[in-house]
């Protein structure tokens, strides 16, 4: 069990998850851009690298239903307990309730996928530049409990042929296309660049 000093853990309700529910920017904000929200379409989504699920909390407050893949059993773990807090506020419930997260890899669930979402939302591991110390024990934690990103470029590849409109790949600004695959369009943010593959 690799050591990743204090504890861990994911509650919805509070911090960051809460912030983002809040004060978020609602469908204008660029995540929501991305995955093609708008008047009369919520897509449905699967998140095929889950990580902590900040971004699929915000889709599914959003009105997605979010499928969520994690290969680490004991982040999968994490999540799973948390969706299935009792003394959860009921507005928050009702978010989770849109989420659910499957211990898998990946390439192998959307290889066998029986209904094909109309999103495939991937953020691969990348090396953390932020200097919060929460972000980096959040970050060391993912590291080492996923260990580095091998295979984001087939991951890619598999998706594009899965999502029946559109591919998302989250990716720190400037950094380099996944796989070399250069996408159809990009959405900015500060510090963010949202990939869009889209299917015709």
């Amino acid at each position: 069990m690799p050591n990743i000093g204090n504890p861990v853990f994911i509650d919805f309700t509070s911090g960051k998850y809460d912030h983002r529910r809040k004060f978020g920017g609602g469908k204008g904000q660029p995540l929501a851009k991305a995955v093609g929200m708008k008047q009369g379409h919520i897509p449905s989504i699967i998140d095929a690298t889950a990580g902590f699920a900040r971004d699929a909390f915000v889709l599914a407050s959003l009105g997605s239903t979010v499928t969520m893949l994690e290969q680490s059993q004991v982040i999968s773990l994490l999540i799973e307990d948390a969706l299935q807090q009792q003394e959860m506020d009921p507005e928050v419930k009702v978010i989770t309730q849109r989420m659910t997260i499957h211990y898998a890899n990946a390439i192998d669930f959307l290889s066998s996928v029986q209904e094909q979402p109309d999103v495939i939302y991937m953020d691969p591991m990348y090396p953390s530049r932020d200097k919060s110390a929460l972000v980096k024990k959040e970050m060391q934690a993912l590291h080492q409990l996923i260990g580095p990103d091998t295979h984001s470029a087939e991951l890619l590849t598999v998706a594009r042929h899965v999502a029946l409109r559109r591919v998302v790949v989250k990716r720190p600004k400037g950094a380099e296309f996944v796989g070399n695959q250069k996408p159809s369009a990009s959405i900015q943010s500060k510090n963010t660049r949202y990939d869009l593959y889209v299917n015709s």
